[in-house]
């Protein structure tokens, strides 16, 4: 077997970001150079700072309610807590370190309000979300909804320097119950202040990385808070050293290439756009299903923040 090499960065860029009344998006991908990563068509950071620790004030931060359909998205929180609503009759409640998964399949309505987690020292919300490309035959499919606490997540520690989740995917043997409809993985990598971590990677695969906060040091390229990084195929190693006197955290995702074609608008991902068509149809003809009045229960806590109370991002 012939030595393996660090993978070679083809780019990285500043995740463009936008203020929606007291959240933060930084929108990673889609970007200027690629519309995905493997069958990841989207990765946002939303983050919030103004979220008082008070614990006697949890303010709703933002809330959205909106149709997809074509794709599958996954809420994975940092830090913060997340109550998830949706058409199909769901509705759950996570904190830090939990997953809200939703297979949207052929249209589901859903809504996802945030707030600060009273459980943990932080009052700031740090939330990632993704959203998968399902396959042409998985596009008409029942949407389906589940969550992952914390402890349902797979963690592996990385000796002295740190540890690894596998939120979706499979790493050394730690398989993720996240489903996957071709191969991917997304893992959160938590490094100790001096500590360094390495991973190889399937030449067949694309590889991405983002870093959310502080800085690290990716194949030997400094990259800093908000910036994503793709990777090219040449290569299989892909190392994180952290310089920083305090802990950091990263995350890497990507998967096979999406060979069908792919054509977006709004929250619908599909093939061709007479299905683009189709979707706005039969969202517009009721057959997405909708929020029950009595799931509506954001609305009797959300303060007036003008119109600007929500993200943009689902």
């Amino acid at each position: 077997m012939g030595v393996k090499i660090k993978k070679k960065i083809r780019f990285s860029l500043d995740a463009p970001c936008a203020w929606y009344g007291e959240t933060k998006s930084q929108r990673a991908l889609p970007n200027k150079f690629l519309q995905a990563i493997g069958p990841f068509v989207l990765f946002e950071h939303i983050l919030s700072y103004k979220q008082s620790p008070d614990n006697s004030d949890q303010r709703l931060i933002a809330t959205c309610s909106r149709a997809h359909r074509g794709i599958a998205i996954l809420t994975y929180l940092i830090n913060g807590k997340v109550e998830h609503l949706d058409s199909i009759g769901n509705h759950e409640m996570l904190t830090s370190g939990g997953v809200h998964w939703t297979n949207a399949g052929k249209g589901i309505v859903y809504s996802e309000s945030i707030t600060a987690d009273p459980n943990v020292a932080s009052a700031n919300v740090s939330i990632v979300r993704l959203w998968s490309n399902l396959p042409s035959i998985r596009k008409a499919e029942k949407p389906v909804y589940f969550s992952l606490k914390q402890r349902e997540i797979p963690k592996k520690e990385l000796g002295d320097a740190g540890w690894i989740k596998i939120i979706s995917g499979d790493y050394e043997k730690k398989v993720a119950r996240i489903p996957c409809y071709s191969k991917e993985f997304l893992y959160h990598v938590h490094l100790k202040a001096g500590r360094q971590f390495s991973t190889t990677t399937d030449i067949t695969l694309e590889c991405a990385a983002f870093l959310p906060s502080n800085k690290a040091i990716v194949n030997g390229k400094g990259i800093r808070a908000g910036e994503f990084v793709a990777f090219t195929s040449f290569g299989e190693i892909i190392e994180i050293k952290n310089s920083c006197k305090t802990a950091i955290d990263i995350f890497l995702f990507g998967g096979e290439p999406y060979h069908e074609a792919i054509v977006s608008e709004e929250n619908f991902v599909m093939n061709n756009p007479h299905e683009i068509s189709q979707a706005y149809n039969d969202y517009y003809d009721g057959k997405y299903g909708q929020l029950k009045p009595k799931q509506k229960i954001n609305n009797l806590k959300k303060r007036d923040h003008g119109n600007n109370s929500g993200t943009n991002s689902n």
